[in-house]
């Protein structure tokens, strides 16, 4: 079973494609799409709608995994990854791939048994599942990756 993981964002919306036997995680692709600020909302929302659909068309996910809006200490950027994420949900709802919603606080306490486990606590869970030493280093494709994870715990 195919499952891509997504940390949606306006800026950076990290992705990951995993593998999952029943048993194992395996990494096929991970990634990241990046809008450039100077662009107009409705623009970087585009931009984020095709890449996603490229990205859905190519891997052909089974399962979605994808970061639920909580809370926001950053009231600026709160609309703004909403908005993102609506067009991502689109996406995936286009596409009929079920999606499966997690909160951060679910994924680290699924990865960790820690809720308010710090990013390195994660990382190293991630590592730990996927059996790497290495992993890619923007946070944003990593928070894809665990989210992915913590599917593959939570609802499998």
């Amino acid at each position: 079973m195919k499952i891509i993981g997504i940390d949606p964002g306006m800026a950076i919306v990290g992705y990951s494609i995993l593998d999952f036997d029943g048993e194992t995680p395996t990494l096929l692709h991970s990634g990241s799409i990046r809008t450039a600020k100077e662009k107009s909302e409705s623009a970087r929302l585009l931009e984020i709608f095709e890449d996603m659909t490229t990205i859905v068309e190519k891997y052909k996910p089974d399962i979605a995994s994808i970061e639920k809006l909580f809370f926001f200490k950053n009231q600026t950027t709160v609309m703004p990854v909403a908005h993102a994420r609506g067009v991502i949900l689109t996406v995936l709802e286009k596409s009929q791939i079920p999606i499966f919603e997690y909160t951060p606080m679910e994924v680290k306490q699924v990865l960790t048994g820690y809720g308010r486990a710090d990013k390195k606590e994660v990382q190293q869970m991630v590592k730990i599942a996927l059996n790497r030493d290495e992993l890619p280093k923007l946070d944003d494709t990593v928070d894809a990756i665990a989210i992915a994870i913590c599917h593959t715990r939570n609802c499998l």
